[in-house]
């Protein structure tokens, strides 16, 4: 622990952290890709595509790591712990037929117990595609619903960790959020099913999340609640502005196309950071953080880029979230950072070799629980 910090210290929200297991290799990526890929191949020759580009992002004391090795995962704990992360979303793959992926990680923190940190799981359902830079945007393996004997399969491998101790709660209900509500066949229909197994199983049910989106109602598919995260509309804003610009011709027209193509979408993050956050969240919403963004690796000259990306201003961002959530209920003063470690889109909050812990650090200040600070 930090010897500056109380092992008793009060956290003002309950921050959950979004956590990427493709840190270490596989049989599919070896196939894909190369031997021995991982996350850290498309990271470390990544190159700068203007003068100030911050890339390749490189690892700071964590090092190139492997999550394989439970002493890293021992690391990352810690370090969440100590700054105010409550506990970890790790992403978990089922694609259909009981195909999962990634899955070392975090069924050996099952099994083993360690590390001593809260988790919950965040169903990534979705196509698994190359999203390496250059390589195209591919479908490499396909995210399907096989049917009701497959759901019940993947019900009983989540109950598993449900039932663990560390399993993050909400309203006594295990917390499992969902990356794709909208393409779940009968949503409604298929998440009641799995409350009802939990209920059946000695739980009090579930608490389930998912993010929301601009032209879907996915509270209407049965969750509970909604994640509000807007980093990626950044770029669709400056579109949206320019586009009238462009509207009185065809010619004018091709021409805005041909840029929106080609031009570098690279945004301030001191003016990003201001559409971040709504105004005000419905009791069913909760804020999102998010301390940079750069797609880069994944994508080359078609990554959405901020720049100036600095801890202090993930700072900022982190005290208005917190004044978001302050009023409600600790049980549900809940915002998502995203990420712990997705560091082929830029949005981890590790140490780095730019700023060290100092992102870690900005937000532990943010979240401090001061004189003022909300009720529970």
């Amino acid at each position: 622990m930090n010897p500056d910090q109380p092992a008793t210290a009060e956290w003002s929200a309950r921050v959950i952290a979004f956590y990427l297991p493709q840190f270490h290799p596989i049989p599919e990526n070896d196939q894909w890709w190369g031997k021995g890929f991982t996350e850290w191949t498309a990271v470390a020759r990544t190159k700068p595509l203007f003068r100030g580009h911050v890339q390749p992002k490189l690892p700071g004391e964590l090092g190139f790591y492997d999550l394989r090795v439970p002493e890293v995962r021992e690391q990352q704990a810690t370090l969440a712990a100590e700054h105010g992360v409550e506990g970890f979303c790790y992403w978990h793959y089922w694609l259909g037929s009981g195909k999962r992926i990634l899955e070392r990680p975090f069924d050996e923190v099952l099994s083993s117990g360690k590390p001593n940190l809260p988790f919950c799981l965040g169903w990534a359902n979705h196509d698994w595609k190359g999203n390496i830079m250059g390589a195209g945007r591919r479908c490499l393996m396909e995210q399907t619903y096989p049917g009701t004997k497959d759901q019940d399969a993947h019900f009983g491998f989540l109950l598993q960790a449900f039932q663990d101790p560390r399993y993050i709660r909400v309203d006594e209900k295990p917390l499992l959020y969902i990356y794709r509500p909208e393409e779940i066949p009968d949503a409604a229909r298929y998440l009641q099913r799995w409350r009802d197994q939990a209920c059946a199983a000695g739980l009090k049910g579930l608490f389930i999340v998912g993010p929301e989106h601009p032209s879907v109602d996915t509270m209407a598919l049965g969750l509970d609640a909604l994640h509000v995260s807007r980093h990626r509309e950044i770029s669709h804003r400056l579109d949206r502005k320019l586009r009238p610009l462009f509207r009185h011709a065809p010619l004018a027209r091709r021409a805005f196309n041909l840029f929106r193509k080609y031009r570098l979408r690279r945004f301030p993050y001191a003016q990003a950071v201001r559409f971040m956050h709504k105004e005000s969240y419905a009791p069913h919403e909760y804020p999102n953080i998010t301390c940079n963004w750069d797609t880069t690796p994944r994508y080359g000259r078609e990554a959405v880029i901020f720049t100036g990306a600095t801890p202090e201003l993930f700072g900022g961002l982190v005290r208005e979230a917190v004044e978001k959530v302050k009023h409600r209920p600790r049980e549900h003063r809940l915002i998502f950072l995203n990420s712990w470690n997705e560091w082929a889109e830029g949005n981890y909050i590790e140490p780095d070799a730019e700023f060290g812990r100092g992102r870690l650090e900005a937000l532990r200040d943010a979240l401090l629980v001061g004189p003022k600070c909300g009720t529970e």
